[in-house]
């Protein structure tokens, strides 16, 4: 592979003017957070999100911000939403150079009350979701002939548990964790950089809902989220949860010039919380 480095000037290294980027799960918390520091950078952006009315809510507010945006419903579970969702990127903005794998589930039960289809859901979001939407959107890089950026978002869960609860959803990110190693080492060939974020206690939506039962049910015998929330924050040395923006942040920095010789590579932000 001959050697394309390009030093540029600092005011270029985050400029993604020209570039079109998909955000799975992008209408809100981290994902929202991640959109709005990519379209802040130039870069067109289609949300992919399960929720098309939030994600078109999130498009009307911050075009208002003179940002280019496109909200596409996707189940990135779903073979043929994942196909649609790209489909519709090229047709609206010509490419697809920066996919964010963002979309995520974490529903929080033991195992001794959880049902295979509970273990089963998670994994075909979080997991196959993301073989899914990287297999659909690499291929499409490389008809381009362009170089890429891929960025999976796992979690610090991705490389030591958090909380009970969550042993479906850690089996996911660690799987994300597996899967973004070996695929950086097959697309790097086709100049296609493939990286991690692993974020910690995040101050999002779904954060907040995490123990709130389902309208007109009884709460469910699962965790005491709020118990080991407060356990949780206890153990990081900055003493807040992050905010999503704090996300959004890291995901340009790798979507940029700023990572250009990263891949395979995995970023904890997570207020020191693994130090503990």
């Amino acid at each position: 592979m001959e050697n394309s480095y390009q030093k540029l000037e600092n005011s270029k290294l985050l400029d993604l003017t020209g570039k079109t980027a998909i955000v799975t799960g992008g209408a809100m918390g981290i994902g929202r957070g991640i959109v709005e520091r990519l379209a802040e950078a130039g870069a067109n952006v289609v949300i992919a999100d399960f929720d098309l009315e939030s994600a078109n809510k999130t498009v009307e507010e911050l075009t208002a911000k003179r940002y280019s945006l496109y909200a596409v419903k996707a189940d990135v579970s779903s073979e043929e939403d994942v196909q649609n969702m790209v489909k519709s990127t090229v047709e609206k903005f010509g490419s697809v150079d920066i996919l964010v794998n963002n979309a995520g589930i974490y529903p929080s039960v033991p195992l001794s009350k959880m049902a295979k289809e509970d273990f089963e859901k998670v994994i075909a979001v979080n997991l196959r979701g993301v073989f899914l939407c990287v297999e659909e959107v690499s291929d499409q890089m490389i008809t381009q002939g362009k170089s890429g950026k891929i960025i999976n978002i796992t979690s610090i869960d991705a490389l030591h548990p958090s909380m009970i609860g969550l042993s479906a959803y850690d089996a996911s990110k660690h799987g994300v964790w597996g899967f973004t190693k070996n695929v950086a080492l097959e697309l790097a060939e086709h100049k296609i950089w493939v990286n991690a974020v692993a974020p910690g206690g995040i101050a999002t939506p779904g954060v907040a809902k995490m123990n709130q039962p389902k309208e007109g049910q009884a709460p469910a015998p699962q965790v005491n989220q709020e118990e080991m929330i407060k356990a949780f924050m206890a153990k990081i040395p900055m003493h807040r949860f992050g905010e999503s923006d704090e996300i959004g942040k890291v995901v340009l920095f790798l979507a940029s010039d700023m990572s250009s010789f990263m891949t395979g590579s995995q970023i904890v932000v997570d207020g020191g919380a693994l130090l503990s």
